[in-house]
């Protein structure tokens, strides 16, 4: 299993794309500012997208992915897979024909281009022998992450959240667990602001891993523009004994 890292940042700037991950060539975890990167031929392989959460860093290139291929997507819609409060929240806030064309009625609501498939925590999907399992996570919004397996792999994306003790647990009972990707948006030093925002910093998250019975590496992500080196160095103070590094956009996972 290959996991091409499109946006990892929790902010964008030259080099820096917001988060989404592609698995394999045709699926994509959340659909942030890093999907602009891909060539134009790959965009048009995409046909699912998994979301974790409604905020802007996470669906920002969903809209513009949906206009950019449409011709495509008449003949083969794409799968937008969610929560519905999430779901709810992009067709009042984004697909509103005020923000953007509304295009899960497009060309028309028999046969859109878009179409949402509902997710509730604690369900899966296979799509070509890769199961994505939705776990609910803790966020400002209804936030999930997702366990991502087939017969020989398995990772974890976490999205953004805060104390997460149901995603711990469902990792525990998972089989293959080689890989977590897992946010740390601030540093120690902004840990208040990480309490309200509802994310993690070193402390809190070395704090909340002691329940995860495995040991995969450990990728952090949605890291504060600017304060990478410092997140990623107290991490490694925090848990020695954990396989923490970084990851850019551009970089493949390959389990």
């Amino acid at each position: 299993m290959d996991i091409h890292v499109l946006g990892c940042s929790g902010g964008i700037g030259q080099g820096l794309g917001t988060t989404s991950l592609r698995v394999g060539q045709n699926t994509l975890l959340d659909c942030g500012t890093g999907v602009g990167d891909l060539p134009l031929e790959d965009l048009f392989k995409i046909q699912h997208v998994f979301i974790t959460h409604s905020h802007l860093d996470h669906i920002a290139a969903l809209p513009l992915l949906l206009d950019t291929i449409y011709e495509q997507l008449v003949k083969e819609p794409l799968s937008v897979y969610c929560q519905p409060d999430t779901y709810q929240a992009l067709m009042e806030h984004v697909f509103n024909w005020k923000i953007w064309p509304n295009f899960f009625d497009l060309p028309s609501k028999e046969k859109p281009v878009a179409r949402y498939i509902p997710l509730l925590p604690g369900e899966s999907i296979t799509i070509e022998d890769t199961t994505y399992t939705m776990i609910e996570v803790e966020h400002t919004v209804p936030a999930v992450a997702y366990i991502v397996q087939d017969e020989k792999s398995g990772f974890a994306f976490s999205g953004d959240t805060a104390s997460a003790p149901k995603l711990w647990e469902a990792l525990n009972l998972a089989k293959n667990m080689d890989l977590l990707i897992v946010e740390c948006a601030f540093a120690d030093e902004r840990a208040e602001i990480a309490n309200q925002a509802k994310h993690f910093s070193p402390q809190s998250l070395a704090s909340d891993l002691a329940a995860l019975e495995h040991n995969p590496q450990i990728c952090v992500s949605h890291l504060q523009p600017g304060v990478e080196d410092k997140i990623l160095a107290e991490l490694k103070a925090v848990m020695p004994e954990r396989k923490v590094r970084s990851i850019s956009s551009g970089d493949i996972l390959s389990l």
